[in-house]
């Protein structure tokens, strides 16, 4: 089979940072499925690993989380899918890839792909998603009454891959106010049409832009990007003894050393599994923002600079590049 590697970690720019090699086909055991890969996404962790993570001496590592295909196998213990089914996933750091062209994963991390999705548009949701949906409703808790503050939510990053994602669930399974953060016009109207009730500049104050929408203080407030930027504001704006979860890396950040007079929690989510209840059947989970770009490696170069793509995870697939047997990074199914 056909996959896409690496054997050290380079900038981005070398020849060999990615390679293109055969390997056998693998075989499905216990509980995992052996999936034909038809759609995967480019996550910022893939720009991470690339980049620091070198695999043994003499062996290839391949990246890629997010994937959507179809079952062809199964290993003797899977209970939960057959051959022919679709499904997405995120997969799991400690095993292969899923940039090949058959990918082994448990079954008990995989949904069943959303029958009003594409292979790429379903691709483009799992590690967004899940992330999403733990942080709002495993570690904000935002389905339980909160009496005395504004039923509203805050999501700092509305327009990026998890905000953006956050913003469509909290709408259709919740009743929060929705206010999300853009700051350039294109991105505002975006946050807009997916739902948000109010949109703010998260290049100016927050609390002064929430104070002025007259809805009180926010019970909830997820932070999805540049947490660092944003700390001393979501201490400004949120409610009393109520709750903050950021899903973005911030070590350097201590939030000690800001005057919490408000005592709010704050929260990391570490997503470990697929929810697969919660988009079932919408028409336009990730909205119609697609993002194409000329190769794989330009959109890697774009995540390592920490550049703002839109929609960061989503839909890129693999087809050949001629006259050499690179691969483009395009929208549509792969011609392995």
């Amino acid at each position: 089979m056909r996959a896409v590697a690496y054997k050290q970690p380079q900038p981005i720019s070398a020849e060999t940072s990615l390679i293109d090699i055969d390997l056998p086909t693998p075989e499905a055991k216990g509980h995992d499925l052996l999936v034909e890969v038809k759609a995967v996404s480019v996550n910022p962790v893939d720009v991470k690993v690339r980049a620091s993570a070198a695999p043994p001496e003499g062996e290839y590592k391949i990246l890629g989380w997010d994937a959507a295909g179809i079952v062809r196998a199964v290993g003797p213990e899977v209970t939960m899918f057959k051959p022919g089914d679709e499904v997405f996933y995120a997969g799991a750091i400690n095993r292969g890839g899923s940039n090949v062209e058959f990918h082994l994963v448990d079954e008990r991390i995989v949904g069943a792909k959303p029958k009003s999705l594409d292979f790429a548009a379903a691709a483009a949701l799992p590690l967004t998603s899940i992330t999403a949906y733990e942080a709002l409703f495993d570690r904000l808790k935002v389905q339980d009454p909160v009496p005395g503050v504004a039923n509203a939510i805050l999501i700092i990053g509305g327009a990026g891959g998890v905000g953006s994602i956050a913003i469509q669930i909290a709408r259709a399974l919740t009743d929060l106010t929705v206010i999300a953060t853009a700051s350039r016009p294109e991105t505002q109207a975006w946050v807009k049409e997916l739902g948000a009730h109010h949109v703010i500049d998260h290049s100016k104050p927050l609390a002064p832009q929430i104070e002025a929408l007259g809805i009180g203080a926010p019970a909830f407030i997820f932070s999805t990007t540049n947490t660092a930027d944003h700390i001393a504001s979501i201490v400004d704006a949120i409610a009393p003894q109520r709750i903050a979860a950021e899903a973005n890396s911030w070590p350097a950040v201590n939030v000690a050393r800001h005057e919490i007079h408000h005592a709010a929690r704050f929260l990391c989510p570490r997503t470990n599994q697929l929810a697969d209840d919660f988009l079932i059947g919408a028409d336009r989970a990730v909205g119609q923002r697609r993002v194409v770009v000329d190769e794989r490696e330009a959109a890697l170069q774009r995540l390592g600079r920490d550049e703002h793509v839109p929609e960061h995870n989503a839909e890129f697939e693999v087809v050949p590049r001629q006259p050499r047997s690179d691969h483009l990074v395009v929208l549509r199914a792969p011609r392995w």
